[in-house]
């Protein structure tokens, strides 16, 4: 089952269950989906709905971040119910290990030297962590390892 097909499979299930939260969550990632194949005149396979759902849950994260700020806690609780809906739909994420054993390789690959070889290095990186791991976090252990 592809993933468009759960996504489509688990609003099914919300809306029989009457689970407005999950329903709402799933319509706004199909919905961005959607916008994302228009854009692109084609449709998306798993690995494009896998970065728009991680996109989807960096906003939350962030937007978390910015509601406890402001001492929002109603909208923090709310946001970390989505985001929790949304982690569902993705692949587990790697930990700061995993990623690390990656950079390395991914360094090895390309020759990286210093700091100013970080694109080399994410170039390869970037399609071996598309999804399951945090974009910034990745930047940093490669930064980490090339200083």
């Amino acid at each position: 089952m592809t993933l468009r097909e759960r996504l489509v499979e688990e609003m099914k299930v919300a809306m029989k269950a009457k689970d407005d939260l999950k329903l709402s969550v799933i319509r706004m990632v199909r919905s961005s989906i959607k916008n994302r194949e228009i854009d692109l005149k084609r449709e998306l396979d798993d690995q494009g709905v896998t970065e728009i759902i991680a996109g989807v849950v960096k906003q939350r994260k962030e937007s978390i971040r910015l509601f406890k700020e402001a001492g929002r806690e109603d909208l923090v609780a709310k946001e970390e119910k989505e985001l929790a809906l949304l982690l569902e739909f993705l692949p587990k994420q790697l930990d700061r290990g995993e990623i690390e054993v990656l950079v390395a390789k991914a360094i090895a690959e390309c020759g990286a030297q210093g700091a100013g070889d970080l694109g080399k290095v994410m170039k390869v990186l970037k399609p071996l962590v598309a999804g399951v791991a945090d974009g910034k976090l990745v930047n940093d252990i490669v930064r980490e390892k090339l200083a």
